[in-house]
């Protein structure tokens, strides 16, 4: 049986290597183009095999979603954590802003988001990502002890929710990420806060 100590080793070599992989396919696309990079052309640059690039990503679009999943998994668990009581959407103000800054800083950085905003593969796999992670985080709204959410309610408070971090990245983006992130957040959420 493998020690724990050489499984965190190995966990921590997969994570490096999934980062060194992103962070080239990103200067790939930018510099050539999403269309004009192959997968061969980012192994080649990570000095791996193909076959290889395919252990750590199932596909050339998963190389800048990779680590979505885990993300969305960690800001439902910070939905579940919130205070008993509070607001389902004082809940997902607090949290997403808490944590956009780290999902997108976690890989996107404005060429990155340049790039999804502009390549039709890459904004629909981006839209099928936030799809699942609008799931579990609307899952966790509802699992939250006394909230009483229906599925509708929890759905369309998360949809909102998403829609305001939608909104205050693209400010910040036709700023040249000269905003304040977190204020473009608060502003997006206030203006969308449902009536008492």
């Amino acid at each position: 049986m493998e020690s724990a100590e050489r499984q965190g080793l190995r966990q921590r070599t997969r994570r490096a290597v999934r980062t060194e992989l992103a962070e080239l396919a990103l200067a790939l696309f930018v510099e050539r183009g999403y269309e004009d990079t192959t997968v061969e052309d980012i192994a080649a640059a990570a000095g791996l095999s193909k076959r290889s690039f395919f252990r750590y990503f199932p596909s050339k679009e998963d190389v800048l979603f990779g680590d979505v999943e885990d993300l969305a998994d960690r800001v439902a668990d910070a939905v579940r954590a919130r205070p008993a009581g509070e607001e389902p959407w004082a809940v997902l103000h607090a949290v997403l802003r808490e944590w956009e800054a780290r999902i997108h800083a976690a890989q996107w950085d404005m060429a990155a988001l340049r790039l999804i905003e502009s390549t039709p593969a890459l904004r629909a796999r981006l839209h099928q990502r936030r799809d699942g992670m609008r799931d579990r985080i609307s899952t966790a709204l509802r699992e939250r002890p006394g909230t009483g959410l229906d599925t509708f309610t929890a759905d369309l408070l998360t949809a909102c929710a998403a829609a305001a971090i939608d909104a205050a990245t693209r400010e910040w983006l036709r700023h040249d990420g000269t905003d304040d992130r977190g204020e473009l957040v608060d502003r997006a959420f206030t203006m969308l806060a449902p009536g008492p």
